[in-house]
């Protein structure tokens, strides 16, 4: 709700400037508010594409979390097992503990039975047992027998308290090792809570870069839609200009007409056409600019008076005006495209205060060849021809240098 309310106060905000921008009232006032909304929406891609690529670096940040969760918690499940094997190998000890005591326990009730049978009876039971030898080889016998009655039990009880003693031993190694594995156990709980919460910060930025990527989007799309507003502006303005200058020229054309109908003679309108190309080429001769542009310029001129032809490229029957500048050109050895629009982006760009003769003129529609001191000579219309004329009459879209 709060990122739509804020798209909707940025639509509006626009909108009022777009609004105030229809109230303008020349050309060059819409162009300077284009400019400065094609350097907000300039602004805007910068922006996108710098969140863009933070956010990127986040996503790489949290599938690297992401891997590493898995990696701790594959560890945990590994520690879970071991901890549940050790576990059962300490309940078999404890059992073997048990029995291990148990059978000591009962060795041991049965020595001090003896114990207690020979301190209550005395030596005089084994004297006796002795002296009921009747023999050297009998007496021996039952001395080394009662001998190894105490051997055995001192043996077996040794015994027992070793066995004892190592299950002991390994019930407590096993709790040591359990002890380890359960510490273990639980720092890697503590690494996954840490993953966990760092993953969820990450993805909680994620989501700050994500709204602020839209609300980016959404300023750009903004300014998309003034400038393409402007634009209808400005080409509705140039449409009635050029309506305006078309209507002027049609008078001007009309009124020459008339005045050569009353002339009524095609040698004078010759002779008028000589004095006129012999103007130009004094025009070219006086201006600075390279040799080959000069002869390009001066070739030019040698066809004004010729016809306007729609669609045509010659340049003794008749050309428009792409096509003149084209066949002129194609004279000297250049190839360029056949439309007016087209050829505004052949040769060299230069600024109109750097034109030079043989350097091309572009207008909205329209191409000429300049021929310097602020003149051009071109196809102008089917009334008038190829003509010469100001360089300035309509607004200049672009200088373009083709020979240097």
């Amino acid at each position: 709700m709060k990122r739509l309310k804020e798209a909707l106060a940025l639509i509006l905000i626009l909108s009022l400037s777009v609004t105030s921008g229809v109230y303008a009232t020349t050309i060059d006032d819409i162009k300077k508010q284009k400019q400065e909304t094609q350097k907000q929406l300039d602004k805007a891609n910068e922006d996108i594409s710098e969140l863009t690529e933070v956010r990127k670096g986040i996503t790489d940040e949290i599938q690297q979390i992401d891997d590493d969760l898995v990696e701790v918690m594959t560890s945990i499940s590994i520690l879970e097992d071991e901890i549940s094997d050790i576990e059962a190998e300490i309940e078999v000890k404890k059992v073997e503990l048990e029995d291990a005591i148990e059978v000591m326990n009962a060795q041991y009730e049965a020595m001090k039975a003896r114990i207690k049978f020979m301190y209550e009876k005395g030596d005089a039971t084994y004297a006796q047992l002795l002296f009921e030898s009747k023999t050297m080889g009998d007496l021996v016998n039952k001395a080394e027998y009662i001998d190894e009655m105490y051997t055995y039990d001192r043996q077996k009880l040794d015994e027992f308290i070793a066995a004892k003693e190592a299950v002991e031993a390994a019930k407590i190694a096993l709790e040591e090792k359990q002890e380890e594995l359960e510490t273990a156990h639980y720092e890697l709980e503590e690494e996954k809570n840490e993953l966990n919460t760092l993953l969820n910060e990450k993805k909680e930025e994620a989501e700050d870069y994500d709204n602020q990527i839209a609300k980016a989007k959404q300023e750009a799309a903004a300014y998309k839609a003034q400038i393409k507003q402007q634009n209808n502006q400005i080409r509705k303005l140039e449409e009635e200009a050029r309506r305006k200058a078309e209507e002027e020229r049609r008078k001007a054309e009309e009124a020459r007409k008339k005045a050569e109908e009353a002339a009524k003679s095609d040698s004078s309108s010759s002779s008028s056409n000589e004095s006129k190309k012999e103007e130009a080429a004094s025009v070219v001769s006086s201006s600075n600019g390279s040799a080959k542009g000069k002869d390009i310029a001066n070739y030019a001129c040698k066809f004004i008076g010729n016809p306007y032809v729609a669609g045509g490229t010659s340049l003794t029957d008749g050309a428009d005006c792409s096509g003149f500048t084209m066949s002129v050109y194609q004279a000297f050895g250049y190839s360029l495209p056949r439309s007016s629009t087209a050829q505004r982006s052949a040769g060299t760009g230069v600024t109109y205060a750097e034109a030079q003769p043989g350097d091309i003129l572009c207008y909205a529609g329209h191409v000429a060849i300049y021929i310097g001191n602020g003149q051009i000579v071109h196809a102008s219309t089917p009334a008038s021809g190829i003509k010469i004329g100001s360089a300035t009459y309509r607004e200049i879209l672009a200088v373009r240098r083709i020979v240097d």
